[in-house]
């Protein structure tokens, strides 16, 4: 199946460039050239990502990804000229899955989002449903369920609570989980997996005690702890 990705650009030179390695590489893409119209057009296309610029007319990236957030976990790569730190960290707070400032690599992008969609495939495994209590993990359908409801996950997040629970009462370092989950190409500060982790204990903050959390293991990492994993 060829996927969709949405290009979300205000400058037209640049949004052309990327249409078309992105096409060279056997995606479909749609152009959006400002906020409004970027909502639009994911409403219409509902595109399997979105490479979205921060600086638009209009509405900006974050507001974009905001209603992206609340739409649904369509993956999103932020693309942006502020290369700095902490734009990138407001990034993954909201739920941004990547970040690329500009000027970038054309072949850059294309590596990167080809990481982010194969990144589901990359969580399968042989036994495709779990329950730890009352968390039961779908891995075939990418679903966590808490007390019977859909907990709501980014993408990123998801593929960290996935790895994890794949790995129940393992421990692996911030590195192991940058290469696992986020990809051997990111090239970004490993404060994200703390971000990530601290996203996930909110989401899970109801999860009795008793069946299992997320642990930090101080200098060592992260591991998901359960008492009987199943």
């Amino acid at each position: 199946m060829i996927k969709t990705i949405l290009v979300v650009e205000d400058e037209p030179a640049i949004s052309r460039v990327l249409k078309a390695y992105l096409e060279r590489s056997g995606y479909h893409v749609e152009q959006a050239f400002d906020g409004n119209e970027a909502i639009f057009k994911f409403d219409q296309v509902r595109p399997h990502l979105v490479l979205l610029d921060v600086m638009l007319p209009g509405r900006s990236g974050w507001d974009i990804l905001q209603d992206i957030r609340k739409k649904g976990s369509c993956p999103v790569i932020m693309l942006t000229a502020l290369d700095d730190i902490n734009h990138k960290l407001n990034g993954f707070r909201e739920g941004a899955d990547d970040y690329i400032a500009k000027p970038f690599i054309n072949d850059e992008v294309i590596a990167r989002v080809g990481a982010i969609l194969r990144r589901p495939s990359q969580v399968m495994e042989e036994h495709t449903f779990k329950v730890f209590g009352s968390l039961h993990i779908d891995f075939r359908a990418h679903q966590v369920r808490l007390y019977g409801a859909t907990v709501d996950l980014n993408p990123r997040d998801l593929a960290l609570v996935l790895f994890l629970a794949q790995n129940p009462n393992q421990t692996f370092t911030r590195e192991q989980l940058l290469d696992q989950v986020w990809g051997l190409d990111y090239d970004g500060s490993d404060r994200a997996v703390d971000l990530a982790v601290k996203r996930v204990r909110h989401s899970l903050r109801n999860w009795r005690l008793d069946e299992g959390e997320i642990k930090t293991l101080r200098g060592l990492g992260y591991q998901f702890s359960v008492n009987k994993p199943n």
